[in-house]
């Protein structure tokens, strides 16, 4: 699975977890929503800027949510050994 894909994976499974739709974290990241969703699909990687936003829109340090997409990362390429 590609880093993108992860990191989609991770923001939804996140936001899904908050009880939020992908327009309110649209608003409380400052981002479009569309972009979140192309986001979600792994469509796009995040720019350092958007990272901090989505962290924000998430109520979460941009770090944590790093450390998230690399365990998940992590998860993933163990299991394809």
């Amino acid at each position: 699975m590609q880093l993108e894909s992860v990191f989609g994976k991770v923001v939804k499974s996140l936001r899904i977890k908050k009880d939020i739709t992908q327009e309110q974290l649209s608003f409380d990241s400052k981002l479009e929503r569309s972009y979140i969703s192309m986001l979600e699909n792994g469509k796009y990687q995040p720019t350092l800027t958007s990272l901090f936003d989505i962290s924000k829109g998430l109520n979460m340090k941009p770090s944590e949510l790093v450390r998230l997409v690399e365990i998940e990362f992590e998860h993933l390429q163990n299991e394809k050994r």
